[in-house]
């Protein structure tokens, strides 16, 4: 086969890639900064975080996930946030501009109504939101690309899915439950909102098309021109605007015994 007359397999969007990874690399740096600064603060951002059945625990609901008790509580909750983040925007960049914000408020939400008097604080909501997102619409869309997108998260992540229920006594499971919920509705509403991603052509497709254009090719050299493509010489075209005959003029040569002109020496 050849290589520059097979068709090429379309490329994905190599900015979107790039918007991706920037943006999941930018939140997570703003996780990391809240640390920062709570800890050059000396002081504890609890308060920050959702406090289930209070009216000032509300305002946890939109600063929650952006705290941390410890470093290896945010280290547990950022390299999630960051695969999964850049997996959903590359993939899915308009539902996931949807989802995220459904997500973080429904968590929030949810924690508030179901938790146990607590405080209530971390981006793990956030991050099974975005696993439960990933998983189902694998499931809803069936195409190519969210079976593989959904797959590789399950993969990685898969392990999220027992901690939608009790276990241990200082995690949050409300919240995992809680961002697991809204990041399933998510998928439901905006699975139809993102086009299918283009899928590259089997193999043998692109052999059978390179052979077809190679056939054709040689046909087109081999093959003798119609008669009406043959042009022909007594007929001319409307843009030739010559005139067809043109005299040519010849010297005359006297004749025998008429004064001939003097050759100059």
């Amino acid at each position: 086969m050849d290589i520059e007359s097979a068709p090429r397999v379309p490329k994905r969007d190599l900015p979107q890639l790039k918007f991706a990874i920037w943006v999941s690399l930018a939140f997570v740096a703003v996780l990391w900064l809240v640390k920062l600064v709570e800890i050059a603060s000396l002081s504890s951002f609890h308060w920050l975080g959702v406090r289930p059945g209070e009216w000032y625990g509300l305002l946890g609901v939109l600063t929650s996930p952006l705290v941390h008790g410890s470093f290896e509580h945010l280290i547990m909750n950022s390299v999630p946030i960051l695969v999964m983040l850049a997996l959903a925007l590359f993939n899915y960049p308009k539902g996931t501009l949807r989802a995220v914000p459904l997500i973080w408020i429904l968590s929030g939400i949810g924690i508030w109504l179901i938790g146990r008097p607590s405080w209530h604080f971390g981006a793990s909501g956030l991050a099974h939101g975005l696993m439960f997102y990933l998983f189902f619409l694998g499931l809803l869309r069936q195409d190519r690309n969210a079976i593989v997108v959904a797959m590789v998260t399950f993969f990685l992540y898969g392990g999220m899915v027992v901690t939608v229920l009790p276990r241990e006594p200082d995690v949050s499971w409300e919240a995992h439950f809680s961002g697991a919920v809204a990041g399933a509705l998510a998928a439901v509403l905006w699975r139809k909102l993102d086009p299918p991603a283009p899928e590259p052509k089997p193999s043998w497709e692109l052999e059978e098309e390179a052979e077809a254009a190679e056939r054709e090719r040689e046909r087109n050299e081999l093959e003798l021109p119609r008669p009406g493509h043959v042009p022909v010489l007594w007929q001319r075209g409307e843009e030739d605007d010559e005139p067809r005959g043109r005299v040519i003029f010849f010297p005359v040569r006297p004749r025998q015994g008429q004064d001939e002109p003097p050759t100059l020496h």
